[in-house]
């Protein structure tokens, strides 16, 4: 397994590499502060944050790559019988949160994970995804990032964009709230029944059209005005962000539960956020219709 983690580890580095060099571009103001860590039970990795830049508020791309004697629950929750064994997991993970109220947050995240144990063929699989939080939506906006996804999955079976956006659909979700965290995108996991070859190629595609799906959002809606009462609701809304990555996402339990550096964890989580009591917009408004039209399922591409 060796050439292929190899493989992986210097595509994943360079995806880090290549999207730092976009988003910073995109901001024109700040770059990002990279800060390299070393894991005591084995790996380490490097994590990228911009913060106060001129579009973005809080911008971090991280790249790990950590082994261990024994796969975390959370790793194992579906698949009770690799529990016991060592690991190798590597991937990148990120998470954006504008300035603007009227762009998007967005989240990605590619990985590769090797579960071994002596005497037994190792098991390995691919896993990762994208998604969009809008807080106040552009239907135009939903289109273009979900058909970026479409052509990102269409080579490779007419079926695959409509099955990973619906476990997307499923996956972020919020069910004590009984909404979805956005419009959703892919998500994908214990991707190995193509072949070593092909899912790799699949991660690629998948890792190579996050910035063509999110940067012309981004261009387009990063200098439209906006005052008070939109910059409280995009606050607002970003407690669904951060409920959600701290109750259900696997990434956030994985690295807690395998010992990982929780500043690099948590640095998906937004500098600014407030709740209210039983707060609801008011009705026909802008802010309501986030919830009655952009937040159900719908086929946007």
């Amino acid at each position: 397994m060796q050439d292929y983690t190899s493989k992986v580890e210097r595509y994943l580095k360079g995806l880090q590499d290549s999207i730092c060099e976009n988003l910073a571009g995109l901001d024109g103001k700040a770059g990002f502060e990279e800060d390299s860590w070393i894991r005591d039970q084995g790996g380490g990795g490097r994590s990228r944050v911009l913060s106060n830049g001129k579009v973005f508020e809080k911008a971090g791309v991280n790249f790990s790559h950590v082994f261990g004697d024994q796969l975390p629950p959370s790793a194992t929750a579906a698949r009770p019988e690799l529990a016991g064994r060592g690991f190798q997991a590597m991937g990148v993970s990120l998470v954006i949160h504008p300035h603007n109220p009227y762009v998007p947050t967005s989240h990605a995240n590619v990985r590769f994970f090797i579960a071994e144990k002596e005497g037994e063929n190792p098991v390995w699989w691919f896993g990762g995804g994208y998604d969009l939080t809008p807080y106040y939506g552009f239907e135009e906006d939903c289109r273009h990032w979900h058909r970026t996804a479409k052509e990102a999955c269409d080579p490779f079976g007419p079926d695959v964009y409509s099955e990973y956006k619906a476990w997307c659909d499923r996956y972020f979700y919020l069910k004590h709230r009984n909404e979805p965290r956005g419009v959703g995108g892919l998500f994908f996991d214990d991707l190995n029944e193509w072949g070593f070859d092909q899912s790799f190629s699949f991660l690629q595609s998948v890792g190579d059209s996050y910035v063509p799906a999110y940067a012309p959002i981004v261009e387009k809606r990063k200098d439209t005005p906006y005052d008070e009462r939109e910059r409280q609701f995009q606050l607002y809304r970003r407690g669904r962000y951060v409920e959600f990555n701290l109750v259900y996402d696997r990434g956030t339990l994985f690295g807690l539960q395998s010992g990982g550096r929780t500043e690099s964890i948590l640095m998906s989580l937004p500098p600014l956020v407030r709740w209210e009591y039983n707060w609801t917009p008011e009705p026909d408004s802008d802010e309501a219709r986030l919830t009655d039209y952009y937040l159900q399922p719908r086929d946007w591409a």
